[in-house]
């Protein structure tokens, strides 16, 4: 019988509720006391559980389980000799901030995005990686790829189809979106349509930014995107970006966005207060969902914080199974919804900064 988990990446270690057979989400165990974890999840594939690590002064730290709590070390996805950023400066693994299998129909294979913006990827489930050159060897990258809140360019977000899994996704910031259809070997932008209001030019090919990119697993041509400018949605694959974010309201700045995994009109953000402040707007933590492909915009506050609420949500921590969501805070604050998000619970108001959340289903 399936089980559920709902797996939270936090700056003190891995958090795993479970779902009860009365239907409850309780607490379950913790791995990595005291560690930072950017994300955590399961290859619904393989059924193999990863967590990736931030050690800070000490690197990069990558783990496998096949229970999630007898854990493996294994060497983190690490750039060539000689590779460099930018002129002059060396490339090395500054973070592992993406996780991807690499299809249902490719057992074993799984990508890692990092910053400074490359992609690696692994055919033996992790024994070895290797660094997706198609990518990293484009031609706008080291000129025009640049870090937003971070030093470096950051690979967030892959995506790859589940009708063919040479068909791939990725969100970088700041670059944009990128799409490759050879399983990597070449890319091209998917940025028109897209705002950089902090550029010359906003219009730009390259430099935009996205926070996250989700897309609606039904029908994988429709995509969502958070992005440090707005909310942006693709209704063609990415070969255009509507902008979708709610004039004069709430829904335009934030990190997260999940997206319906059979409804393509259906997505959720978590907005907030944008750049140096990135608190909740006004102090009040809603979760905002439009039901019409953004042409309008609902916001939840039931069971939320109204008053000197100080959270933002980071783009990973928020995960959507069914019509349940949860989100975590940079406050340390869970929440769970069982209705689309018009109502939601506390689970905890007690976990460290999270960095990430995600549902996952175990055999």
């Amino acid at each position: 019988m399936a089980q559920n988990h709902l797996l939270i990446g936090t700056r003190k270690g891995l958090v795993t509720y479970k779902k009860s057979g009365s239907g409850k989400w309780e607490y379950d165990h913790t791995s990595f006391v005291g560690i930072p974890v950017t994300i955590a999840t399961i290859d619904q594939v393989t059924g193999t559980w990863w967590a990736l690590l931030d050690h800070g002064h000490w690197g990069c730290k990558l783990h496998r389980s096949s229970n999630g709590k007898d854990w493996e070390e294994l060497e983190a996805p690490k750039y060539p000799d000689g590779e460099e950023i930018k002129d002059g400066v060396p490339a090395s693994t500054k973070l592992l901030w993406a996780f991807s299998n690499g299809g249902a129909d490719r057992p074993g294979t799984i990508y890692i995005g990092t910053e400074p913006g490359g992609l690696f990827k692994s055919t033996d489930n992790g024994d070895s990686f290797e660094l997706v050159r198609g990518l990293w060897d484009h031609p706008s990258r080291k000129d025009q790829w640049f870090g937003g809140g971070r030093d470096h360019p950051g690979l967030h977000s892959i995506l790859v189809d589940p009708n063919d899994s040479d068909h791939i996704y990725i969100g970088i910031s700041c670059a944009g979106v990128f799409e490759s259809n050879d399983g990597g070997d070449s890319w091209h932008v998917m940025n028109k349509g897209l705002r950089a209001d902090y550029l010359p030019d906003p219009s730009s090919e390259y430099g935009q930014d996205p926070h996250l990119v989700d897309w609606c697993k039904a029908n994988p041509k429709v995509m969502w995107q958070q992005n440090h400018c707005g909310i942006f949605r693709t209704v063609d694959g990415g070969n255009n970006w509507s902008d979708i974010t709610e004039k004069d309201g709430i829904a335009n700045f934030g990190f997260a966005v999940a997206a319906h995994d059979t409804n393509p009109d259906v997505a959720w953000v978590v907005p907030g207060v944008s750049d140096v402040m990135r608190v909740a707007i006004d102090q009040s933590l809603c979760v905002s969902r439009t039901d019409d492909g953004g042409k309008t915009w609902q916001h939840f506050r039931d069971g939320l914080p109204q008053g000197s609420a100080f959270d933002i949500t980071y783009r990973h921590a928020l995960s959507l199974l069914g019509e349940t969501l949860a989100f975590g805070t940079t406050t340390g604050n869970l929440y769970l919804s069982d209705n689309g998000g018009e109502r939601w619970e506390t689970l905890s108001n007690n976990l460290p900064m999270i960095h990430s959340v995600e549902f996952v289903e175990t055999d």
